[in-house]
């Protein structure tokens, strides 16, 4: 069961926000409950504290007026111990929706206070899709790409990866999913063995998810993936990629 967090300091918000998300579980029969209403983020952060490994859902408003901890403070502290978690941040500060991306968090949606039924209904996107994605998840059980660099945790389903590809940084590598990119320290020659039969390395500088190629240019060495992006496909490999790829078929 997934747990369901809110942290909102404004009371009639807070109401707003509970009421929605019971309603949701009620009616949708979503696998969730409310694990934890407050105002205080160090409430929150002591439950998550407490509670171990598991994956939750975190509606938090970004200005907390605590004393120690905004909300993105909290966000980022509760990502060293849910670091599979699910952050929805709902805020009337649009201006500071770039910070998630300063504070590291990941966060899944930036819900803006202009309007609560427009708040109601991404609140009802948000669960409808964590409940989709951890549904997938427990059927397809071992199916994921895992690895921690920079003190955060990847994880992320094979079939939503279509390639990794080195970045223009020393010893990083770019993850290119159906949704997102994701950078983070690592080798390819490192990660050959961390993936399904159904990937292959096709250069020193990619390994392809095969179920995603669009088109394969022998000739030049070039694979157009799914989305139009294009990876390469050294001579050295062409040989025994193209073996491989009329044995999948």
């Amino acid at each position: 069961m997934i747990e369901v967090f809110i942290c909102e300091d404004e009371d009639n918000q807070r109401d707003e926000i509970i009421k929605h998300v019971e309603n949701y579980i009620m009616i949708e029969n979503f696998d969730m409950e409310l694990a934890l209403s407050t105002g205080d983020p160090e409430e929150l952060l002591s439950y998550v504290q407490l509670s171990g490994e598991g994956m939750g859902l975190y509606f938090l408003d970004v200005d907390l007026k605590h004393a120690r901890l905004d909300g993105l403070e909290l966000a980022q502290k509760i990502r060293e111990y849910d670091p599979r978690g699910f952050i929805v941040f709902i805020t009337t500060h649009a201006e500071l929706s770039y910070l998630t991306f300063t504070y590291k968090v990941e966060a899944m949606d930036y819900i803006i206070k202009d309007d609560f039924d427009k708040v109601r209904n991404r609140i009802f996107d948000c669960m409808k899709s964590v409940e989709e994605r951890v549904s997938r998840e427990r059927k397809d059980v071992g199916k994921f790409f895992t690895t921690k660099s920079d003190e955060k945790v990847i994880h992320e389903p094979y079939d939503d990866i279509l390639f990794l590809g080195i970045s223009g940084k020393a010893r990083r590598l770019i993850l290119h999913g159906k949704d997102r990119q994701i950078e983070f320290y690592g080798r390819i020659k490192n990660l050959e063995d961390s993936f399904d039969e159904r990937f292959y390395k096709t250069h020193r500088a990619f390994i392809v998810n095969t179920d995603k190629i669009e088109s394969v240019n022998y000739v030049t060495g070039e694979i157009t993936m799914i989305n139009g992006e294009i990876c390469l496909l050294s001579s050295r490999a062409s040989r025994d990629f193209r073996d491989f790829i009329d044995g999948r078929k």
